[in-house]
């Protein structure tokens, strides 16, 4: 059989073959400092490029005036609050980075099921690896987080029965809900982070441990240094005072910064909408049925029909309620006022709203335990005024279900 010979293939030189390859010119930056848009200023990062907007009206702002990221503001561009307080909230931001994390993670389900602390239980793990419900996970983070800034001495947490101490010389008091609003997770709706900062009482050093831990996060909400919650939603929003107006900074993640996006938060003197589990309409006292149904008629000191907008998620309702107006509440005493409503009665005030119960200002109530519960209503200074104006408006009777 006649062998089979190969095909023969012929390359003829091409004098263009192989291409010559001449070095890219440098990167530049094509991007301008500075974006005029017709919307409030806002200062924002994209990927480390800094953008402003601010409205027409509005002179030009130097970059003194502006703040990117939550570092640079509490650090003397911004609030000026002093290098011990920007430790303590670069070690904050970082605990809640870490819990948005987690609450934005598929695995989260099986924690957010198990029942118990960890320690104990008959299920086939031991009780230190067995999984721990995600608001036990938050209150570890947060507390971890706290001790590595070396700057708080107690921490007071809905978690907890007592206050952790942790170091005699932190100039500070930390006050947490760790996750409000973990019974909602496996519907995805909102939760958040809530928190307040006060000095710890030098003149308690004397007292022992356990005395002077109480005693120190007991403070009244008006002696509160600084206040924040963190919103863990379709972003992730950490909004804070100092004492001297509310600002909001959301996280981008291709950073890990926490951006200005909201700067000097005012809310409006009166809004449209109202926030509660209406629900209980027949368990409340006549006074709040006797507001509620004025406002949404439209026949209260507003001419306008009232909408509801009710979220069960505290943070998330009190958010949208900062951002829009109106009042956000919760009529029956079932909200803690150290932890939940002096810090987010101190940001609402920082923006131009009131925080009360119903009769008395918030941040003028002294606690007298650590988990004290109160009615809260948040919001509007003039819708909060017209809702008092009607007297009774405590919810005192809980018939049917849990507190």
């Amino acid at each position: 059989m006649p062998r089979m010979q190969s095909p023969t293939i012929r390359f003829h030189p091409n004098p263009n073959f192989p291409p010559k390859l001449h070095p890219l010119p440098p990167k530049t930056q094509h991007f301008p400092a500075k974006f005029n848009l017709p919307r409030p200023r806002m200062a924002a990062s994209f990927g480390g490029f800094r953008a402003i907007s601010q409205t027409a009206s509005s002179s030009v702002v130097s970059d003194d005036d502006v703040f990117s990221t939550l570092t640079e503001y509490v650090g003397k561009g911004g609030a000026n609050v002093g290098d011990d307080l920007v430790i303590l909230f670069d070690h904050l931001q970082y605990a809640c980075k870490k819990i948005a994390a987690l609450v934005a993670s598929p695995y989260n389900s099986s924690l957010g099921k198990s029942s118990g602390g960890g320690a104990g239980g008959d299920g086939g793990a031991s009780g230190r690896d067995k999984p721990k419900p995600l608001d036990i996970v938050s209150n570890e983070i947060i507390l971890s987080s706290l001790r590595k800034s070396c700057k708080v001495a107690v921490m007071a947490s809905e978690e907890d029965d007592a206050p952790v101490w942790i170091t005699d010389d932190g100039p500070f008091v930390v006050v947490t809900d760790p996750l409000d609003g973990s019974r909602n997770i496996d519907a995805s709706i909102p939760t958040g982070t809530i928190f307040g900062i006060y000095n710890r009482l030098e003149e308690l050093d004397n007292l022992q441990v356990e005395e002077k831990a109480i005693l120190n996060s007991l403070q009244s909400g008006n002696k509160l240094v600084a206040a924040a919650y963190v919103l863990y939603s379709s972003a992730t929003i950490l909004c804070t005072s100092f004492g001297s107006g509310t600002y909001a900074f959301t996280l981008d993640h291709s950073t890990g910064d926490f951006i200005l996006t909201h700067p000097s938060i005012k809310i409006p003197p009166r809004g449209q909408i109202y926030s509660v589990n209406d629900a209980r309409y027949f368990d409340w006292p006549e006074g709040l049925r006797q507001y509620i149904d004025t406002v949404r008629q439209g026949k209260g000191k507003y001419p306008k029909k009232y909408s509801a907008r009710y979220i069960c998620s505290l943070v998330a309702d009190f958010h949208r309620t900062l951002l829009y107006g109106g009042v956000a509440m919760n009529p029956r005493d079932h909200l803690r006022l150290v932890y939940e409503a002096n810090p987010l009665s101190f940001l609402v005030e920082q923006a131009g709203g009131r925080g009360s119960d119903g009769k008395s200002r918030i941040l003028s109530i002294q606690p007298v335990k650590l988990h004290q519960r109160l009615p809260l209503f948040l919001g509007s200074s003039e819708d909060i005024e017209e809702l008092e104006s009607y007297g009774d408006v405590q919810q005192k009777v809980n018939p049917g279900y849990e507190v």
